[in-house]
């Protein structure tokens, strides 16, 4: 299995959240979500200022498999978005937490934050579903 880094949140459906210094939530999907969809061949993104709520699917990730939704973690306004996917999706999988971020959301309220599972539990639903 992967690293999973500390400093994120999950959701059940395999995205990542990472509350970054001034406030806005960067949102990619896990190491092992692109692992299980295989190789990337195209991201279908947001557009910035979009408005998009808990739970809510914000963009697609396709591979020569399978296409996926990528929900959002918090409500709010995209703020910001990968172009670099549109021409290189296979970055989601090199670099799942890094480069391969999808968008990034100005939050409404952060207290959906805590609702999110914390890296060791995200570790333990992987566990559990037998990966």
């Amino acid at each position: 299995m992967s690293e999973i880094p500390g400093d994120l949140k999950f959701l059940k459906s395999h995205e990542w959240a990472r509350v970054e210094d001034n406030g806005q939530v960067t949102v990619g999907i896990s190491d092992h979500a692109q692992g299980l969809l295989g190789d990337l061949v195209y991201v279908e993104l947001p557009n910035i200022g979009d408005t998009i709520t808990l739970g809510g699917a914000v963009a697609v990730v396709e591979s020569v498999k399978a296409a996926s939704d990528v929900y959002s973690p918090v409500s709010g306004k995209v703020v910001a978005v990968n172009d670099a996917l549109s021409d290189k999706p296979e970055t989601i999988n090199e670099d799942a937490y890094g480069e391969g971020w999808i968008f990034v959301v100005a939050p409404d309220d952060m207290d959906q934050m805590a609702d999110l599972l914390a890296p060791d539990d995200y570790a333990e639903l992987l566990e559990d579903e037998g990966h």
